[in-house]
């Protein structure tokens, strides 16, 4: 049977929904999808939203995402993309190529990449010019358990689900706990606050600045992207933003979101940013303490960060020692763009990648939404 190859239009919610849905993947809602779609930085681009793998029938049997983020180095604006959500349906087997042919080869953008890509489809990528990367830590995942029953239950349920997975109801959530819904109060050292201004001429914004004044290749955090971000209607607990002060200014900043993988898994409280000043060598750790202090009360069976690089695991220091070594199969990817200057200074987190918009919200009630 004969396949094409189409951009995702914004009236493909539903084809959307249906594909994700036909393999188990998180499900976004129209709403979602349409806040996806049209994210700020695709449109001043101007690139595609994805592509669909259609049949012969004009029916979607695959999709990949485009994520396309501004980046600054200096005063220069670039945009870089990563794929997501790159999925075949059964019918379609073995056109995944398709969709990653124009996703990599796609003009005006500095890098394509993934952070996120699964053991089975991490070594497709290859074939387009995508290679591992950051060098020393493409394959590396850090993870703190804080509940290891629970954390061991999981693995159990896995393995359970993997040898004999009509044991396993699909719509029954193990692991969830009251304090999803009910969190602690935090409690955080004198130097960490939660961060709630995020306006335009906030000491946010006055960090972003500093942070783009320092030269290096890097993702857009200006106060207008993050509230973007956490304006995404499918949230279910609002994401964590906590800030490193040193008196008046904001000198670092984390954001984590939590996120269950799948019924069976355990919540977890997800990294999905860790960034500070160059000159601030004592905001990585603690705001990576203050994390993992508090991600017991917000419900989290453990705490993870699914994209390092070489400066983080420094800044980190002994708190890295303690974490598990997680991933293995290489999970990031990139293509620059030749002539690219200055990627030798990008130090990616999870926040360049695809984890906030891919991972799976905790399922809570509509009041237990309220209550957190």
């Amino acid at each position: 049977m004969p396949f094409s190859i189409r951009p995702v239009q914004e009236g493909d919610t539903a084809h959307l929904m249906a594909l994700h849905a036909s393999v188990g993947w998180p499900r976004r809602s129209e709403a979602g999808w349409r806040w996806l779609i049209n994210h700020p930085a695709r449109l001043e681009a101007g690139a595609p939203a994805g592509w669909l793998l259609i049949d012969a029938n004009g029916t979607p049997r695959g999709h990949t995402g485009n994520f396309v983020q501004t980046f600054w180095r200096g005063d220069t604006i670039l945009h870089g993309t990563s794929g997501y959500s790159i999925l075949v349906e059964p019918a379609a087997r073995g056109r995944s190529p398709m969709l990653l042919k124009p996703f990599a080869e796609q003009p005006g953008v500095f890098a394509r990449y993934t952070f996120n890509a699964n053991p089975k489809s991490s070594p497709l990528f290859q074939r387009y010019g995508l290679t591992a990367w950051p060098t020393t830590t493409h394959a590396l995942k850090l993870a703190w358990r804080l509940d290891t029953l629970t954390c061991g239950a999981g693995r159990i349920w896995r393995e359970i689900d993997s040898r004999a997975p009509q044991w396993v109801d699909p719509d029954h959530e193990w692991f969830l706990n009251r304090r999803l819904a009910h969190p602690g109060p935090l409690v955080l050292p004198a130097d960490v606050r939660v961060l709630c201004d995020l306006a335009d001429h906030s000491s946010f914004a006055a960090f972003w600045t500093a942070l783009r004044g320092e030269g290096r290749l890097i993702a857009d955090r200006s106060p207008a992207t993050l509230r973007w971000r956490l304006s995404d209607p499918d949230q279910t607990i609002a994401p964590l933003l906590l800030a490193f002060h040193r008196g008046t200014e904001i000198r670092g900043y984390a954001m984590a979101m939590m996120a269950k993988a799948n019924s069976i898994d355990p919540p977890v409280l997800e990294i999905l940013d860790l960034m500070a000043l160059r000159d601030e060598p004592r905001a990585i750790p603690a705001l990576m303490q203050a994390l993992l202090a508090n991600a017991r009360s917000l419900g989290a069976a453990k705490v993870r960060i699914q994209v390092v690089n070489e400066t983080l695991l420094r800044q980190l220091g002994s708190l890295a020692a303690s974490a598990r070594r997680e991933g293995g199969w290489g999970h990031c990817h990139v293509r620059f763009e030749p002539g690219i200057e200055g990627f030798e200074t990008w130090a990616p987190t999870p926040f360049d990648g695809d984890y906030q918009v891919c991972l799976r919200p905790v399922p809570v009630a509509s009041e237990a939404r309220a209550a957190a």
